[in-house]
């Protein structure tokens, strides 16, 4: 089961238009990573509930042959004054949804958010998750203690049973710093103590609801990749290290015709006259004048237009982003419409007190 009906309103403008699951990453949505991870550990049925933006999901998986797998859709939505609206019933209730409709989850099922990017032995927790004949296990992962206000924190004894969670605790009130990664595995007999037909959500109801009648719930501490983009500042992090070759198996696309350069198709760059310090990716049909400065880590998405003199540093632009004429974008994330920095203030082309010059390669 992958979760992927959330609005994902902290990485807005980013999803404004797209589900937070086709954001990009390397050109790729985070949501095409988990697929093919789950692909190679041999799991060949996958569910996705969908609600916001939802055709986008659908259109570009659709059943999921080109990666080995199928895929089937579960649409939560309801109709209101003759529209029909995407209303999440969220994780635990959409589950809950698919069960009662087809008894899809009548054996041990693996759970995952759609917008993070893991390497985790699949193998390894559903034996662990069998091992300890749990009704439910959470995957957990320690982070430091001055972090610890960005997750949900789960409290265990010594043998891994689940005692208490606490939300987004501050450093001094933590009592545990094994943050969730938003990775489960149930038994059927979790889900049927999920209440049918209205939202109900996994990590804040289900979860006490299983230590508070003492079930078999375990956390696992595993040691793996997890990259999650909860917020704006995530995701520029999470491309910074993406660009220098930190992740595995997240190669660059393109051909490299400079060390740390890869280009894509059909682009148009003033090689003789123009500064680019890998790494560096140049998307096809991208245009770089004469004079223009580009210093990675940095993407630059297909149809992009940099004027002369213009410089781009250590930032992704999307497709068909245009930057004047000796503009500087510093450390940014850049559409035709908006800019992000990497700490998440927004301005919008057409802001009065933006200034910076940019807008749409196309016009």
């Amino acid at each position: 089961m992958i979760l992927a009906a959330g609005q994902g309103t902290r990485v807005r403008p980013l999803t404004q238009k797209t589900p937070k699951p086709m954001v990009p990453i390397l050109g790729k949505p985070v949501l095409e990573y988990l697929i093919e991870h789950l692909a190679r550990h041999g799991i060949r049925e996958i569910m996705i509930n969908v609600a916001f933006n939802h055709y986008k999901i659908e259109n570009y998986f659709g059943d999921g042959r080109r990666w080995g797998v199928e895929i089937g859709y579960s649409y939560e939505g309801a109709r209101e004054h003759g529209d029909i609206v995407p209303r999440a019933m969220g994780s635990a209730g959409g589950m809950r949804k698919i069960q009662d409709f087809s008894g899809f989850f009548d054996e041990t099922t693996l759970v995952m958010c759609g917008d993070a990017i893991v390497d985790l032995d699949i193998g390894g927790a559903l034996a662990e998750h069998r091992h300890k004949q749990a009704i439910a296990s959470v995957v957990t992962l320690d982070v430091p203690l001055d972090q610890v206000q960005n997750y949900g924190v789960v409290v265990a004894d010594e043998q891994g049973r689940v005692r208490s969670f606490q939300e987004k605790p501050r450093p001094a009130d933590a009592l545990s710093t094994a943050a969730s990664t938003g990775i489960y595995i149930f038994e059927p007999a979790a889900l049927d103590l999920v209440p049918a037909g209205r939202q109900f959500d996994i990590g804040s109801e289900l979860f006490p609801m299983l230590v508070e009648r003492d079930l078999p719930f375990y956390a696992q501490k595993r040691f793996f990749n997890w990259i999650d983009i909860g917020r704006l500042s995530d995701y520029w992090m999470v491309l910074q290290r993406v660009l220098r070759g930190e992740i595995a198996q997240m190669d660059m696309p393109g051909k490299q015709v400079r060390p740390g350069v890869w280009v894509g198709l059909n682009t148009s760059v003033d090689w003789d006259n123009v500064e680019i310090e890998g790494p560096v990716y140049i998307g096809s049909g991208t245009r770089i004048e004469s004079g223009a400065r580009v210093i990675g880590p940095t993407w630059i998405g297909h149809g992009s237009h940099l004027r002369s003199g213009c410089t781009v540093e250590r930032s992704v632009l999307f497709e068909y982003t245009r930057i004047g004429t000796g503009q500087i974008a510093s450390e940014v994330i850049m559409s035709p419409q908006y800019r992000v920095d990497r700490h998440g203030d927004t301005q919008y082309v057409g802001d009065e007190d933006a200034a910076l010059v940019w807008g749409d390669a196309r016009a």
